[in-house]
C-alpha cells in the first residue's frame, strides 16, 4: 500500500495563485512592485491636473449667491407657461460686486443669463484701509430705502439681500439699515448697490489730477 501524504480538512494545498505582498500570483521574477503615492509605480505623484478642482476645472473669478428664485407664469393661447425668475449677487470680496437678474424655462439657465446680468452691472466699491467704507451713505431704489454706516469693530452688520451685497464686495466693520418695509429682495440689493456707488473717498485718498501747464507766449519764449 502507498503511503501519500494527507491534508487535513479545511487547510489550503498551496497552488500557482498563492501570493504574496507585491508579487504577481505565483511570485517569482515577474513580481509586481508596490504602488504608492496616487498608485503610480514606483512612487510618482502630480500629472497635468494636479491643483485643478474636481472635473478639470479652476477656481472661479467671482463668487456668487442667489438671493432669490421664483417660478412666474405667463397666460398664453394653449395654457399657461412657466419659467424660473433668477436674482444672483457676484463678487470678488476685493471691492468688485454685481447683482443681475435672469429668466429662463431652466434654472439653469436662468442663473447662467443673471451672472452674465451682473458681470455687465459691476460696480468698484471705494474701502478704506480697513475694509470699511469712508462715510456713511443712504440711497432710494423703488420702494426700497437702506442707510449703511461705518461702525469700527463692528464687523458686518446687516440683513436681508443686503449682507450678500456687502459680503461679496468685501466691505466689513459697516452696519446696514433697511428703513423701509419692503420686503422684495431685488429691490434691497439695488438699493445697496446704489448707495456703495456714490461712495466718495476722504481727501487725503483723493489722486489729483495734474495740472497742465499754460502754453508760454512768444516773448516768454524769447527772453
Amino acid at each position: 500500500m502507498d503511503q501519500k501524504t494527507t491534508h487535513s480538512q479545511g487547510a489550503k494545498r498551496p497552488g500557482p495563485w498563492t501570493k504574496g505582498p507585491g508579487q504577481r500570483p505565483g511570485g517569482g521574477a515577474g513580481a509586481r512592485p508596490p504602488r504608492s503615492g496616487d498608485g503610480r509605480p514606483g512612487g510618482r505623484s502630480g500629472g497635468r491636473d494636479q491643483g485643478r478642482r474636481p472635473g478639470g476645472k479652476h477656481a472661479p473669478e467671482f463668487g456668487q449667491k442667489i438671493i432669490d428664485i421664483r417660478r412666474v407664469a405667463r397666460v398664453v393661447a394653449g395654457g399657461r407657461r412657466f419659467s424660473f425668475s433668477v436674482v444672483v449677487v457676484i463678487g470678488d470680496k476685493k471691492g468688485k460686486v454685481g447683482v443681475g437678474t435672469g429668466k429662463a424655462s431652466d434654472t439653469a439657465l436662468a442663473i447662467e443669463k443673471a451672472i452674465t446680468s451682473a458681470k455687465k452691472n459691476m460696480i468698484l466699491v471705494r474701502r478704506t484701509k480697513e475694509g470699511s467704507i469712508p462715510h456713511e451713505v443712504s440711497a432710494k431704489y423703488s420702494s426700497a430705502r437702506v442707510t449703511i454706516m461705518p461702525a469700527k469693530g463692528r464687523g458686518l452688520v446687516a440683513g436681508s439681500s443686503v449682507r450678500s451685497v456687502l459680503d461679496l464686495a468685501g466691505v466689513t466693520n459697516i452696519t446696514a439699515k433697511l428703513r423701509s418695509g419692503t420686503k422684495n429682495k431685488l429691490n434691497n440689493a439695488q438699493a445697496a448697490i446704489l448707495a456703495l456707488s456714490t461712495l466718495a473717498m476722504p481727501k487725503d485718498h483723493v489722486v489729483e489730477e495734474p495740472k497742465l501747464e499754460e502754453p508760454k507766449t512768444e516773448s516768454e519764449v524769447k527772453e
